[in-house]
């Protein structure tokens, strides 16, 4: 009886892949690296969030004390919030159908869905109980959100993920600085007056989820950047060009919604390169967007050696040797809770170098 062979997960390469050179790794191989990461760090995930953030919408806030003379705009922002995550069925189903052979990806996805799904009924929630809009207002707009139906911005699970990594840094900042404005912590003085401990305590916690999201993410994406750095980088470059928030063009009112935000501080052009983008990009030892563009303007025209490798120029495109040292520490924190668990005395998900990138200095 022969042993099947071990597909990857989904297609994040070519479909032709090219042999490589015996001291060089397959894409095979790097795909396979890349899986036994995500699922290592999704059993990780798992443990904590059931661990640490295991809160309840309804439960886990005294809803009947929230205030319920929030002025307009924060009325506003907190049904906008709540009109993006109605929409968490399509994230969910749409990511899906493009990482459904990833055991690590999809499950994640699965609880993904779940802890976006509590964020859609807690913001429901603050709309109904903070009494700035009926229930049957409530109902005929998420009917009206519900009619329509989101698509990933992608056909390529690599793209998403990386779409996803900016979307999640950009969600957790929308909720930190509303809850600066009901913290009254605002500078804003049109906003003056919205102090709410409970709607604080409500944008905390959503936002701490959202900062988990965006480290798995993060994570799952320095794989792709370490294993394959060309695509990602220019995976990087395409979806910072054409970012924008999810369902901008389903919500109603959207424009009002955005002004909103806008001029209450919470997002805007200026937070989104200066919150999102460079904080993605220190993350990922990336220096600036014009300095990623050169690079890959620099390594399209260097002819590749030895039938596969990279030129140089790529690695000079971001920081190898922090995405490296990222990457060992991700491996590390995998083998510690597999040891703790016992995967690792069966199967332990073990690094293997990139022998591609130009050694590191540690």
């Amino acid at each position: 009886m022969t042993t099947p062979e071990l597909y990857p997960p989904a297609s994040i390469t070519e479909a032709d892949r090219p042999i490589a050179p015996v001291h060089l790794l397959s894409n095979a191989e790097k795909d396979r690296h890349i899986e036994r990461g995500f699922l290592g760090l999704y059993r990780w995930y798992m443990a904590r969030s059931q661990e640490t953030r295991n809160w309840n919408a309804d439960k886990s806030f005294d809803w009947k004390n929230i205030r319920t003379d929030f002025s307009p705009e924060v009325t506003i922002i907190l049904e906008g919030f709540f009109a993006v995550e109605q929409y968490v069925p399509d994230f969910t189903s749409s990511i899906l159908n493009t990482v459904r052979r990833s055991h690590g990806r999809s499950h994640f996805t699965l609880r993904w869905g779940f802890e976006e799904e509590r964020h859609a009924d807690t913001w429901e929630n603050a709309v109904l109980f903070s009494k700035g809009r009926t229930p049957q207002q409530i109902e005929e707009y998420k009917y009206l959100l519900r009619s329509k139906e989101w698509q990933a911005p992608w056909d390529s699970a690599l793209y998403n993920l990386i779409y996803t990594v900016f979307q999640e840094r950009a969600t957790q900042l929308n909720y930190l600085n509303l809850a600066k404005i009901v913290s009254g912590k605002s500078d804003k003085v049109h906003l003056q007056g919205n102090e709410d401990p409970i709607l604080t305590k409500v944008a905390q916690t959503i936002a701490v989820d959202e900062a988990a999201h965006y480290n798995f993410f993060l994570e799952c994406a320095r794989l792709f950047l370490y294993y394959y750095p060309e695509k990602t980088l220019e995976a990087i470059k395409d979806v910072i060009h054409h970012f924008a928030m999810p369902a901008y063009n389903l919500v109603p009112d959207w424009a009002g919604f955005s002004e909103t935000v806008y001029k209450a501080g919470i997002y805007g052009p200026r937070e989104l390169q200066r919150d999102v983008i460079q904080v993605v990009f220190r993350n990922m030892g990336i220096e600036s967007r014009k300095k990623l563009e050169e690079g890959i303007k620099r390594t399209r025209i260097v002819p590749l050696e030895h039938g596969g490798e990279l030129g140089t120029a790529i690695w000079d495109s971001f920081d190898y040797g922090l995405v490296e040292g990222d990457v060992k520490r991700l491996y590390r924190r995998i083998g510690d809770y597999e040891r703790e668990i016992g995967f690792a005395d069966l199967d332990p998900t073990v690094f293997v170098r990139n022998p591609e990138a130009p050694l590191s200095a540690d």
